[in-house]
C-alpha cells in the first residue's frame, strides 16, 4: 500500500487489505473515523463507502475549494502580519516564533489525534502559519534582520512555489513520474535525513559559527536549499495521489479538509526554502 510524505495524509488510518479508513462522519465528532472501507486487493478500487445520510462523498471540487479558502485565510494572516511588523519590526521575531510553534503544535495535534477533518484546526493553523510567513518574509527582506532589502523577492517566491505546484501537478495527471512504494521510500528516507541535518545544523551552530554551513548562504546551503525544494516538490506526487485515493474511495466531504492541511503543509515549507534560496543569490 502506497504511503506518503507528507506527515498528515501518512497518519489516515488504513486496513490492512488496502485503502484508507473513513474520516468522521456527519453524526460523529471530528477526529473518530469509524465506518471502515471494505477490504480490497492492491490495485482494485474500494467498495463505496456505507455513508450516512447526512454525509455526501468527497469530490474533487470539495478539495479544491477547501484549499482554495485555507491558502486564503493563510494568505490573509501573512499580509496583516507583514504589515503589522512593517510598521513595528520588534514584532518580527515573536510572529516568527510564535506562529512557528502554535503551527506545528496544530499539525501534531491533527496528525496524531486524527483531528484532520476539523476546519477549525485546519483554519486556525493557517491563521499561524501566516503570522510566521509574513514575519519571516519580512525578516528575508529587511536589512535590519540582515535581509537583502526590497520586497519584490517575497513576490518572486510565491510565483516559484505556484509553479512547482503546478508543474507537479502535471507531472501527476499526465503519469510522467509514477508513485510506486518504491518512488514512496525514496521520498520518505529523504524527508527523514533532511530533517536531521536540519537539526544537527542547528545544534551545531551553537558551537560553531554558522553550524555545518547548511544555512550561512554559501555554496553548500545553496545545494541543500536545492535539494529541500526538489523533496518538496516531489512529495506533492504523494501528496495528490493520497487525496486521489480518497476521492476514490468516497470518503465522506470533511476529509477534504484534511487535504487542503496536507497540500498547505508542503507548500509553506516549500515556500520558505524558495525564499530562502533567492536571498543567497541576492546577498551574492
Amino acid at each position: 500500500m502506497r504511503t506518503t510524505s507528507n506527515p498528515v495524509f501518512r497518519n489516515l488510518p488504513r486496513q490492512e487489505g488496502g485503502g484508507y479508513a473513513g474520516f468522521g462522519s456527519g453524526v460523529t465528532t471530528a477526529g473518530q473515523f469509524g465506518n471502515q472501507y471494505s477490504q480490497q486487493p492492491y490495485g482494485q478500487p474500494p467498495q463505496p463507502y456505507q455513508q450516512a445520510p447526512a454525509t455526501r462523498a468527497m469530490t474533487i471540487d470539495d478539495v479544491v475549494i477547501k484549499t482554495g479558502v485555507t491558502l486564503g485565510v493563510l494568505a490573509l494572516s501573512a499580509i496583516i502580519a507583514y504589515g503589522l511588523t512593517n510598521a513595528n519590526t520588534s514584532l518580527a521575531p515573536l510572529f516568527v516564533i510564535v506562529g512557528g510553534l502554535v503551527g506545528l503544535v496544530l499539525v501534531l495535534i491533527a496528525t496524531f489525534a486524527n483531528k484532520m477533518d476539523n476546519p477549525v484546526l485546519v483554519l486556525s493553523y493557517a491563521v499561524a502559519e501566516g503570522l510566521f510567513l509574513g514575519a519571516l518574509s519580512f525578516m528575508f527582506t529587511n536589512i535590519e534582520f540582515g535581509g537583502v532589502g526590497g520586497s519584490a523577492l517575497i513576490g518572486q517566491a510565491v510565483l516559484g512555489t505556484f509553479g512547482v505546484f503546478a508543474g507537479m501537478l502535471v507531472v501527476y495527471k499526465t503519469g510522467a513520474i509514477r508513485v510506486t512504494p518504491r518512488f514512496t521510500r525514496v521520498i520518505v528516507g529523504a524527508m527523514i535525513g533532511i530533517l536531521v541535518l536540519v537539526l544537527g545544523n542547528l545544534i551545531a551552530g551553537f558551537f560553531i559559527s554558522g553550524g555545518l554551513g547548511l544555512r550561512d548562504g554559501g555554496p553548500l546551503a545553496i545545494v541543500f536549499s536545492l535539494v529541500c525544494i526538489a523533496i518538496a516538490a516531489f512529495s506533492f506526487l504523494l501528496d495528490f495521489d493520497a487525496a486521489d485515493q480518497l476521492i476514490r474511495a468516497q470518503a465522506p466531504e470533511r476529509a477534504a479538509w484534511g487535504v487542503a492541511l496536507g497540500l498547505t503543509v508542503t507548500l509553506v515549507w516549500l515556500y520558505v526554502e524558495i525564499l530562502r534560496l533567492l536571498s543567497y543569490f541576492q546577498n551574492d
